[in-house]
């Protein structure tokens, strides 16, 4: 890391010096990594460090090395840095993100100092869920879902999540289940169309949250996707993202129930001028149709992927028959 950025870390923790101790993740296809920095000479230990640095070359994991990838990722760092910079503040007890202590940009590098979330209560990471660690990430997705209702996403994705329609062009090109294929406009106006839009998270998966020792609480981290939109599409990502196919369709309503409990109570408590069981009306019907929208993506993206299943193929063919139906 270059000496100019070393001394924004300095400066905006009083740190007499610092040493990086740990690289925490490589930044997908090569762009950059994710550090901590332990810091001498002031009250805070520690910092976790993004460090966006662009690749000479690009190298995708699952080969799309196209020019549309490449955008797409440079408009996410721009995001996650408007995210921290103007709405992360936004963010309370309920949704606790990490507090943004700096942000730098010098040519093709970004940098971005967080606070450490293991040292802020949240030092766990899951690979695997309980039932009360799920629930905890649905509690924190109601209110974040909540805290922006209604928000215009300022210098965020107008829609968040990195698998919509509009910016994921070649992977429908590829898409060989032709009545999905058909549908993938009229499921993306669904989603776009309800009239209860907040921000979501976009990429709400479980590596993104970091958990309390009791897995009671979680912080969630990596807003490159934040965005507008319908806060179905992050509960079903979610949920695909940490059970299998028999826990998803076992679990469906109890997650939902739960989830909107929590959103129903934080709109009374944030919004109160909202029409809280309307929102649950709207958008329990487009939970659905948020799985397929995601599924549509991914079976263009990675046909062999394994939450491509039957609880996902059946739920898309509902969808996909229904809005058939209504266009005969």
């Amino acid at each position: 890391m270059n000496e100019h950025f070393q001394e924004i870390i300095r400066k905006a923790t009083g740190a007499e010096a610092i040493f990086e101790s740990e690289v925490i993740q490589e930044l997908w296809s090569g762009y950059g990594k994710i550090l901590r920095y332990d810091l001498t000479g002031t009250d805070r230990g520690s910092v976790v460090v993004k460090h966006v640095r662009l690749p000479e070359e690009v190298r995708h994991p699952r080969g799309w090395n196209t020019d549309i990838s490449h955008q797409r990722k440079l408009r996410s760092y721009e995001v996650e840095t408007a995210w921290y910079r103007h709405w992360s503040a936004r963010c309370g007890d309920a949704c606790p993100v990490p507090r943004c202590l700096a942000l730098e940009t010098q040519g093709d590098e970004v940098l971005m100092v967080l606070e450490d979330l293991d040292a802020a209560g949240f030092p766990l990471r899951r690979e695997s869920v309980t039932e009360t660690e799920i629930d905890a990430c649905l509690l924190w997705l109601a209110n974040f879902h909540a805290c922006f209702m209604g928000e215009a996403p300022e210098g965020l994705w107008e829609q968040g999540t990195y698998w919509h329609l509009e910016t994921r062009p070649d992977e429908l090109a590829a898409l060989s289940d032709l009545p999905l294929k058909a549908a993938a406009a009229a499921i993306d106006d669904q989603l776009k169309s309800s009239p209860y839009q907040t921000f979501v998270h976009g990429d709400a998966k479980l590596a993104n949250f970091c958990f309390s020792q009791d897995g009671r609480k979680v912080s969630a981290v990596d807003f490159q996707y934040v965005g507008g939109g319908c806060g179905m599409k992050d509960v079903a990502y979610f949920t695909g993202s940490c059970l299998d196919e028999e826990q998803c369709e076992r679990q469906e309503s109890r997650l939902l129930d739960l989830y909107f409990q929590e959103l129903k109570g934080a709109l009374a408590q944030v919004h109160p001028s909202i029409d809280a069981e309307a929102v649950e009306q709207d958008w329990r019907a487009l939970y659905p149709v948020a799985w397929t929208d995601f599924h549509r993506f991914l079976k263009g993206w990675s046909p062999g992927h394994w939450k491509i299943n039957d609880y996902s193929e059946r739920l898309a063919r509902g969808v996909v028959n229904q809005l058939s139906s209504c266009f005969k």
